[in-house]
C-alpha cells in the first residue's frame, strides 16, 4: 500500500499546537479554527491521546477563559501550570492566565 497523500485532522491539529510559541497560550477553539472540519473538543481529545514524553507542547492549550482545563486536584493540572510558569506565563490569583499578556494570535 502507498503512503497517505494528506495528513489527518489529528496530525494537522498537533502541527498547529507545535506552532504556539513558548510563553504563549491558545484556546482549544483557536487551535480548531485553524484546522478545517475540527472542533475544540477534538483538540482536547487529540492532546489527551498524546503519549508520555511527546514533543507536542500540549501545555500551551487552555480553555477560552484562560484556565487550565484539567482537574485542579490532578497531577496533570499541576504539571501544566509548572510548564507554563517555567516559560514565563503568569497566572492571576484566581488561577486565570492573563490572555492579554500571554495569548497567542
Amino acid at each position: 500500500m502507498g503512503q497517505r497523500a494528506h495528513p489527518t485532522s489529528f496530525e494537522r491539529l498537533l502541527a498547529v499546537v507545535r506552532t504556539i510559541p513558548p510563553g504563549q497560550v491558545a484556546s482549544y477553539g483557536q487551535v480548531s479554527a485553524r484546522v478545517l472540519g475540527t472542533t475544540p473538543r477534538m483538540v482536547g481529545f487529540a492532546l489527551a491521546a498524546l503519549p508520555t514524553g511527546s514533543d507536542v507542547p500540549w501545555h500551551r492549550v487552555v480553555n477560552a477563559a484562560g484556565r487550565i482545563s484539567l482537574p485542579a486536584e490532578g497531577p496533570g493540572h499541576a504539571e501544566q501550570r509548572r510548564r507554563l510558569e517555567a516559560e514565563g506565563v503568569s497566572f492571576r490569583k484566581s488561577g486565570v492566565i492573563d490572555l492579554e499578556a500571554h495569548g497567542w494570535l
